[in-house]
């Protein structure tokens, strides 16, 4: 018996929108997916050179702090010469911070770009292993828009991750280094009430802490809807280009049809869609703006207020005051800073949840479907293809019984390298699944395909692809441009009908706007006269075409009589010049369509009756 062939069929289950995971598994994902890529070793050099950055930006506001007291100091004194020197030693802080600033802001961004390019290069590559891609579109409301999720959802993906790990950093080395300043300033505070005094150790780091704990719980409560309504945004967002993008690619059909009006209900409608969430997500930022804005102006008083009696008790100058303030606010700032990135924390894990969904899907698209029925696919000696018994089903997952399909009327077929063959049948049948089901994309159904080794096999689809590009690259996709001679190319147009392109085959354009259909198979046909495959199935490629097209295209399949031809489909012109064995698909209803059908042999059973009985009379 032959072999079975690897990696031949297998479809995954549908409409799984969503995935249950934690936050943790999709971090490890993201994770994985960063350390297998190619830019790792440049992030996390990029990320230690920060992380000295950001320690030393930490030393030099700890030392901007403490000049906070000499300054002060020298105004309440009115020392006009300690000022000018106070002055001075500000400049050379200032002036060391600012360089740590603009070099943060450098490696924030490098290291944001190397996310973003081992993020999108890791996406990119996983969506197009073998056959996922095709998968994925036929995968429900996930597979709708994969451009949305390559490219606007992973930049946004690393561009927050990257300022919100850092941020975090920043803020915790800031928390770090300014809480034992405050803690140390504050353990002097001695507070005088009624002729008694007393010290609470620590004062105004239990105050910094009080203040900043209450606005994070009042933000959580009042901002807890917002990483719902983002994803909602995101995928509403994303439908809307989506349809936008579908409309303008098929404007010619639309006008044609006179379906303007159509298409502008069912953008409006999606429109509507995106307002919704949009003004729902407003009302929550707006709430979430009474809040955090509430606490930003606050925390200008705030401070001063809390070391207001300790100040006025006669314990501390105003330069001490001012440098208590200082460190306070720093210890608010870095305690606070979840607070603040509340809204991009809950954008971050919306668009992680879209991301690694997405990625989640396509690695489910390698899993095979638990079809109740399935064609067995074996590998064949190179000169050979067989079909024994081969049923297709019309829906993924159910018996024949009750989804219908079609079958070769033909149960045993063996086809001769260079034999030429045309499979047609009931008009009812859905050919493409034939086409589908021999590419080892739609394995629906039961029976055997006996199938020579897939590097001799090329498959044409109905509707030809032109990649981006020069013309010379789209007739040797997906081959590199240079696989073929000059010469070669030059004959291959020439027989496709293709002379006038001849001399543009380095030029760069949208090939696929610029050329005909006709002209755009014509390609395609270019290619398998350079190709040269030992085996072709075509999918109704010549129906459609003009007569004249079609005879060329024939005229070039003659050029190849050793290799094995599969039409499926029912070109005229395609059996007058190859003269090809004919094969049969026959239509197999489901049981839903049997009663109609007995209804409508009888109803036809009876008319031929009664003009049998009266055609005498006539």
């Amino acid at each position: 018996m032959a072999d079975k062939i690897e990696g031949r069929p297998g479809i995954r289950k549908r409409d799984r929108v969503g995935y249950d995971f934690s936050l943790t598994y999709r971090l490890g994902v993201m994770f994985s997916a960063f350390w297998n890529s190619q830019v790792r070793g440049k992030v996390l050099f990029l990320a230690t050179v920060l992380i000295l950055v950001i320690l030393a930006t930490a030393y030099g506001q700890v030392i901007l702090n403490e000049w906070n007291a000499p300054f002060y100091d020298s105004l309440e004194r009115r020392d006009l010469g300690e000022f000018f020197h106070q002055l001075e030693i500000f400049a050379m802080i200032a002036g060391t911070l600012l360089l740590l600033n603009v070099l943060q802001a450098w490696l924030n961004q490098m290291t944001a770009l190397y996310m973003r390019e081992g993020l999108s290069r890791d996406l990119v590559d996983q969506w197009l292993k073998r056959k996922r891609a095709l998968r994925l579109a036929s995968s429900g409301l996930i597979g709708v828009n994969p451009d949305q999720r390559l490219h606007e959802d992973s930049r946004n993906l690393a561009e927050s991750t990257t300022g919100l790990v850092l941020g975090l950093l920043q803020s915790t080395i800031l928390l770090v280094s300014f809480i034992g300043v405050l803690w140390e300033l504050s353990s002097g505070f001695v507070f005088r009430i009624s002729g008694h005094s007393f010290s609470i150790p620590g004062y105004m780091v239990w105050a910094a802490i009080f203040y900043a704990a209450s606005a994070s719980v009042l933000s959580q409560v009042v901002g807890r809807k917002l990483v719902k309504l983002n994803a909602d945004r995101f995928s509403k967002e994303a439908e809307l280009r989506f349809t936008l993008m579908h409309a303008n690619e098929n404007m010619p059909a639309i006008t044609v049809a006179r379906g303007e009006e159509n298409e502008r209900r069912r953008i409006n409608t999606d429109i509507s869609s995106v307002l919704r969430v949009v003004k729902r997500l407003a009302m929550a930022n707006t709430n979430l703006t009474w809040v955090s804005a509430g606490y930003g102006w606050l925390v200008i008083v705030i401070p001063i207020i809390v070391a207001a009696p300790a100040y006025f008790s006669g314990g501390l100058t105003l330069g001490q005051l001012m440098m208590s303030v200082g460190a306070f606010n720093q210890v608010n700032t870095a305690l606070r800073w979840y607070v603040a990135n509340f809204g991009p924390i809950a954008e971050w894990r919306a668009t992680l949840m879209r991301v690694t969904d997405f990625r989640q899907a396509l690695l489910d698209m390698d899993e095979d479907f638990g079809l109740k029925g399935s064609i067995a696919y074996e590998n064949t000696a190179p000169d050979r293809l067989t079909l024994k018994d081969v049923v297709i089903n019309a829906k993924i997952g159910e018996d024949i019984e009750e989804c219908g399909g079609f079958r070769l009327r033909e149960t045993d077929i063996v086809i001769k390298a260079g034999e030429k063959i045309m499979i047609n049948g009931d008009h009812s049948v859905n050919r493409k699944l034939l086409f589908q089901a021999m590419a080892g994309l739609w394995p629906c159904g039961s029976g055997t395909m006996g199938l020579p080794p897939i590097d001799d096999m090329l498959f044409v689809p109905q509707i030809a692809y032109i990649p981006g590009g020069t013309l010379r690259e789209a007739l040797a996709f997906p081959e590199s441009p240079d696989a073929y001679e000059q010469a070669a190319v030059e004959a291959a147009l020439e027989k496709a009908g293709l002379h006038s392109l001849i001399a543009r085959l380095d030029t760069r354009a949208r090939w696929d706007k610029l050329l005909g259909g006709d002209e755009q198979k014509a390609i395609g046909f270019a290619r398998l006269l350079l190709v040269r495959p030992r085996w072709i199935i075509f999918d109704e490629v010549l129906e459609g075409m003009e007569p004249e097209w079609q005879e060329t295209m024939c005229s070039a399949l003659t050029s190849m009589p050793e290799t094995g031809m599969i039409y499926i489909g029912r070109s005229e012109t395609y059996l007058e010049a190859l003269q090809p064995r004919v094969l049969h698909l026959q239509a197999l209803p489901s049981r839903s369509e049997e009663p109609q059908q007995q209804v409508a042999q009888t109803g036809a059973s009876a008319s031929v009756g009664t003009a049998a009985v009266t055609a005498p009379a006539l």
